[in-house]
Formats: structure tokens, C-alpha cells, sequence
């Protein structure tokens, strides 16, 4: 049985950071994933029009991408960014769903949306089994001059940590938890940003 911690705020970011960087998770087939990692960038094919979503909490991806197994997100990066740019995307985000007390009216929260260059989405965190906790972690999309901006300006470096998503795997399957743990990345709370908007009383997400 894994050990309980005290259960952190019900929405609150977590990440591997630094004073200048934080580390966000993505994961890619093999068109996308090895180059970016090889180059510590993304290749021509990544395509800076459409929304990405990028994660702090490695167990989170772990749950997205079936700990690096499922088709098209069998490369796992670990994309390290300039902590100012990930700022920049919580200063000008907006919550990924309609919340009445948040937004006054849907045509208003539509409107937001559509300008907004980044969202915030908050889903349950996961424990190493990948099951869901009772507090929440974030996602953040980043869409247009968001998009551009994360690809373009903001990475600093690319690792490809999908060996590491197999060793901790390995250990769950084999009843390993600390070893597991004691493999994770450490994410702490994320604080100097303005706050991410929060879901208030309609949690996103399963």
C-alpha cells in the first residue's frame, strides 16, 4: 500500500523547477518524439497552428501516454522551458470550460476562449498506479502565439525520459513502490506566477 502524504489543495500546480525553468511533459510517435529530443527542438512537422498540451506532472503523462506505451505518444519528452514564458502563458489563459461564476455569461467565456493563447485545464492527479487522486494537476494548452511562443522562444531543452517511464513501470508491476518513487521527478509547488484560473465548482476531466 503506498504511502499518504497530506493531500494537497484540491488545485494547485506542481513541477521540476528551477529559478529560471520548469519542466513540462508531451509525448510523441516516432515522427515527432526522437527528433525533438535529438535536437532539443521540434522538427518542421510539428505543427505550431494547432493546440499542444503540455503537463508538469510526469505521473499524470504516465496515465495520458500508458506509462510510453500507447500508439503515437511512445516517445516521452520531458521539455524544459523558461519559467517567464510558462508565467506568460498563466497570465493570459483561460480556464478550458464554462464556469457561470467565473464567466457571467457563455457568450463571454466563448469569447475569452477564442483569444486566450493558452488554457487551463485541472485533472485529477494520479498515484503510481495511475489512479486518480483527490486533488487536481495542471494542464495547459497552448494555442497560436501560445503555441508559437513554447516552440519557438521558450525551450531550453528536450530529454527523451521514456526509458525512465519503463524502469518506474517496471517497479509498480513488480510491487517496487518506493524504488518507483524514489525515481520521480521532484515537483514542487509552483509559486511567482499569477494564479491559473481555477474550475470552482465543475472539475474538468474524468
Amino acid at each position: 500500500m503506498e504511502a499518504r502524504s497530506p493531500i494537497p489543495p484540491r488545485q494547485q500546480i506542481r513541477a521540476l523547477h528551477t529559478e529560471s525553468t520548469v519542466t513540462v511533459y508531451q509525448a510523441y510517435g516516432p515522427e515527432l518524439g526522437p527528433a525533438a529530443a535529438r535536437d532539443g527542438r521540434f522538427p518542421a512537422a510539428w505543427k505550431r497552428e494547432r493546440m499542444t498540451w503540455v503537463k508538469p506532472s510526469f505521473l499524470w503523462m504516465m496515465y495520458r501516454s500508458g506509462w510510453g506505451t500507447k500508439e503515437g505518444q511512445r516517445t516521452v519528452l520531458a521539455v524544459e522551458i523558461r519559467r517567464d514564458g510558462f508565467n506568460w502563458a498563466l497570465d493570459h489563459a483561460c480556464l478550458s470550460h464554462y464556469v457561470r461564476e467565473l464567466h457571467g455569461q457563455p457568450g463571454d467565456w466563448k469569447r475569452e476562449l477564442k483569444r486566450a493563447p493558452a488554457r487551463v485545464q485541472w485533472d485529477p492527479e494520479r498515484d503510481l498506479h495511475l489512479r486518480a487522486l483527490p486533488y487536481r494537476s495542471l494542464q495547459l494548452g497552448l494555442v497560436g502565439e501560445g503555441a508559437r511562443r513554447y516552440a519557438d522562444e521558450w525551450i531550453v531543452g528536450i530529454r527523451d525520459v521514456t526509458p525512465l517511464a519503463h524502469r518506474v513501470h517496471a517497479l509498480v508491476r513488480d510491487g517496487r513502490l518506493d524504488a518507483a518513487r524514489g525515481l520521480l521527478p521532484i515537483e514542487r509547488v509552483y509559486a511567482g506566477a499569477r494564479a491559473a484560473p481555477e474550475a470552482g465548482g465543475m472539475p474538468p476531466g474524468p
